[in-house]
């Protein structure tokens, strides 16, 4: 009965700190599943993408391909890897946060994503409940939050007639903003700078339909570059 009260308490807890999440993923979730129903896929398919997968940038990119009729395995994975390659980054710095979790760390690894590491990265749990308690109600309430606005944009979207043009730009507004708002700082400049100045190469090299991961690989070697010079 204790640990039933643990765990309503860091519930009560956790949720105050994910609405704005519910509110980003209910927006972006909506779309995506609208537009898994426009591009022909039913409602189940849209939330197992979304249960699986759950990786928002990356269904986004993965809609149009998979509506194409032109599916690459290999051109989906390796997109995959290199615009979720921030994960890499997040799962070694979140390593000592999730120490002494137990099995609990496998399910927090897996429903990580940009907003929880946010949220858990800089949030302690209040006095009398659980680290454990407390980083797995985050994890599971935004997790819940992706996959059942999926799940109701395709269900909306297979019952009603919808103009789903321009969703697809949903989520390149939401990152966008998220940039304008980075570029404020003027300690970020230089690598907002050098990303956009990748990603036009990239596209004057490579073309408006295969610049995403060149893009990406140049971003990646520059930003390494340039890390590596300041150790030495």
């Amino acid at each position: 009965m204790k640990e039933k009260t643990g765990r309503r308490g860091a519930l009560r807890a956790a949720f105050p700190a994910t609405v704005p999440v519910l509110t980003g993923y209910g927006c972006l979730g909506l779309a995506y599943g609208l537009l898994m129903a426009a591009g022909g896929y039913g409602p189940l398919w849209s939330t197992l993408m979304s249960a699986v997968g759950f990786g928002g940038s990356m269904q986004y990119a993965a809609a149009p391909l998979l509506a194409s009729g032109s599916f690459d395995p290999l051109q989906v994975f390796l997109l995959t890897l290199m615009v979720n390659a921030r994960h890499i980054f997040y799962g070694l710095s979140m390593l000592e946060r999730y120490k002494g979790l137990g099995r609990a760390r496998l399910l927090l690894v897996y429903t990580l994503s940009d907003e929880t590491f946010s949220l858990v990265s800089t949030l302690d749990p209040p006095e009398g409940v659980s680290r454990r308690d407390f980083f797995l109600c985050i994890s599971l309430l935004n997790y819940s939050y992706w996959v059942a606005a999926t799940a109701l944009g395709g269900v909306l979207g297979n019952l009603l007639a919808f103009n789903t043009r321009g969703l697809e730009f949903a989520l390149t507004a939401l990152f966008a903003v998220l940039f304008l708002e980075q570029w404020k700082h003027r300690e970020n400049r230089r690598s907002g700078g050098l990303g956009l100045a990748c990603a036009a190469l990239s596209l004057a090299v490579f073309g408006p339909e295969r610049l995403v991961i060149p893009a990406m690989v140049l971003i990646l070697a520059a930003l390494l570059g340039g890390r590596k010079l300041t150790w030495l």
